[in-house]
């Protein structure tokens, strides 16, 4: 029996989740893709979904939250590298175990620099990206360096939280600023000649 009237008001709301989930969360990664954060809208999420914009509130109370939680679906390594050596584990997370992982992935550095402008601009965007973006993705990065210094292969004062952030600013910062292209031989010249210098004092 389909609810009328007052009862209608007040029956529970379908919930957008599972398959239909991801494929407006897949929609949203494309729009913003497309146009960047500024001009993405929830009406042109809700048109590439083929989804009414009513849906997308129900779940999302907001662009910044649906756009934040978009990015977070995005792909992390299934399995963080452990060779032993701080080197090679640094090569794989960051070249990836394929073409196209890592800071070799093309559409997720574009889906990065698709959103810097936002991180500087929207305060609530910003929040939830470092709350709930940002832990996920530093993660990996942060196991293989606790590793590092576990097996005494890095200096025990190190600063872990510069380090571990050097890697992939130097890279991002060649790649946007200067226009290079993010290459295994880019990330290989970072680790050889800073990364691993202020590691291990230059040992």
């Amino acid at each position: 029996m389909v609810p009328t009237g007052a009862d209608a008001e007040h029956a529970p709301r379908p919930r957008v989740e599972g398959d239909r989930e991801q494929e407006i969360l897949a929609a949203t990664l494309e729009v913003l893709g497309d146009v960047g954060y500024d001009r993405l809208t929830m009406d042109a999420v809700a048109t590439r979904a083929r989804a009414s914009k009513a849906t997308l509130y129900r779940r999302w109370s907001s662009k910044a939250r649906l756009v934040v939680e978009a990015l977070h679906s995005t792909k992390t390594p299934t399995e963080v590298p452990d060779t032993g050596s701080l080197r090679e584990d640094l090569t794989l997370l960051f070249c990836g175990f394929g073409p196209g992982d890592g800071l070799m992935d093309r559409e997720q550095v574009g889906l990065f620099a698709s959103v810097i402008t936002a991180i500087a601009r929207d305060a609530d965007f910003a929040a939830a990206w470092r709350e709930h973006v940002v832990p996920l993705k530093q993660a990996p990065s942060r196991e293989v360096w606790e590793r590092a210094v576990r097996r005494g292969e890095v200096r025990a004062d190190a600063d872990l939280d510069l380090l571990e952030a050097a890697l992939p600013g130097i890279v991002l910062h060649r790649v946007f600023v200067l226009g290079e292209e993010p290459t295994p031989e880019l990330v290989a010249r970072v680790i050889d000649q800073i990364v691993l210098p202020a590691a291990t004092d230059g040992h």
